[in-house]
């Protein structure tokens, strides 16, 4: 078989980038270790930036995100036993999120990468770039028993960070940063209506938590956790009670709980990998990087990484120029140190960190008045969290 681009990965950088060369007429190949349930099952972010929201409809699969897709204006900060509202279109001059859910992002681009015929190949196992760093790149996967190999031009690594992709790289060719946090988030979904119509960022002596929704109906909710606590150890009862220790009062009592119908505990990292091109293998998404979820950054990353990487490739099938190419990473990983020094901050100002003590706790709530009562630094947070520019 051949193709133009071979993409590895079938999460919504994958399929995003998939469906953007389609409309242009540029021919893709999807491989995917995984089935197409396994796929839609994981439970993800769902802020999306009007960047992100924007690249979606060029891809043609923003309708149903128009009509279901909830419009954010703000979002609140939580300390000192009171909500502290940061209006994000006021401050960036009419700007705002969307909250749709990521499974609902991967769902439309797979419903409208199937109505159009193109080819995806769910349950590849032992997939492997070969060859990207010469003039003649292929994959080679297994599939019902038979080893398959796709020539193609070039090949998209949107296979995550425990992909193969980034494994396949030349030892030595790679640099890497990473940040491990001591804690991760419990988060539970649940069929409730949430307790207010936008984010609620808590910093709390417990720890940090964090009121999410799905839809009007269904509540997403985190609290801090240490990184080694298990899952099995909090019954709905205990994930209740220790989110409303952690809001002020009145936002406690507004609560509405329910029996949950997932329940993960996340680890926190921050990670880098530079750079992100390798002749003509292209890192994409959580390939590359990873961030805290605490800035609501990572899809917003993956799709950015697609949007400058469908422009080189643009560029090269229709003027055969590769400047667009040679660009990729430096302006994939200026967007992305940026994306990461934010949520960076956001996790350090918001969760307890237990080498600081009483210390630490009081800068943090001193930060925190600070940022609530300046226009200069709740219009940087607002700047960050709406989106930088592209």
């Amino acid at each position: 078989m051949r193709t133009q681009v071979a993409i590895i990965g079938s999460g919504p950088s994958g399929l995003l980038l998939g469906q953007l060369l389609a409309t242009i007429g540029i021919e893709t190949v999807i491989l995917e270790r995984s089935s197409r349930e396994h796929v839609l099952g994981r439970v993800r972010a769902g802020v999306l930036e009007q960047g992100t929201v924007d690249l979606l409809g060029e891809a043609g699969v923003a309708d149903r995100l128009h009509t279901e897709g909830l419009q954010h204006s703000g979002i609140s900060l939580a300390f000192d036993g009171r909500l502290h509202r940061i209006d994000l279109t006021g401050l960036t001059g009419g700007k705002h999120v969307t909250v749709y859910g990521q499974t609902e992002v991967t769902h439309d681009l797979m419903d409208k990468r199937e109505a159009a015929g193109l080819v995806t190949v769910y349950e590849a196992s032992n997939v492997a770039p070969r060859d990207f760093g010469g003039a003649s790149p292929f994959v080679s996967y297994h599939k019902d028993g038979v080893t398959h190999r796709i020539d193609c031009d070039f090949i998209a690594g949107c296979d995550g960070y425990h992909g193969i992709s980034r494994g396949s790289v030349p030892e030595g060719a790679l640099k890497t940063f990473e940040r491990q946090y001591p804690f991760g988030w419990l988060g539970v979904l649940a069929e409730v209506p949430p307790v207010d119509h936008e984010l609620i960022y808590a910093n709390h002596e417990r720890g940090f938590a964090l009121c999410s929704m799905r839809s009007p109906r269904r509540s997403r909710y985190y609290v801090q956790v240490p990184a080694d606590e298990r899952v099995e150890d909090w019954p709905d009862d205990r994930f209740w009670d220790e989110l409303r220790r952690r809001l002020p009062s009145q936002t406690a009592a507004a609560v509405t709980t329910g029996p949950s119908f997932e329940k993960s505990i996340a680890p926190l990292r921050s990670f880098v990998a530079e750079p992100m091109r390798f002749g003509r293998l292209f890192l994409v998404g959580d390939a590359a990087h990873i961030v805290p979820p605490t800035g609501a950054k990572g899809l917003n990353l993956a799709a950015s990484d697609v949007r400058y990487l469908f422009a080189g490739l643009r560029e090269f099938y229709s003027h055969q120029s590769e400047a667009g190419l040679d660009a990729y990473s430096a302006k994939a990983l200026a967007r992305v140190w940026k994306a990461v020094r934010f949520s960076w901050w956001m996790t350090t100002i918001l969760h307890r960190f237990p080498e600081t003590g009483e210390f630490g706790q009081r800068i943090q709530e001193a930060e925190l008045d600070y940022l609530v009562h300046s226009k200069a630094a709740s219009t940087a947070l607002a700047e960050n969290y709406v989106g930088l520019p592209y």
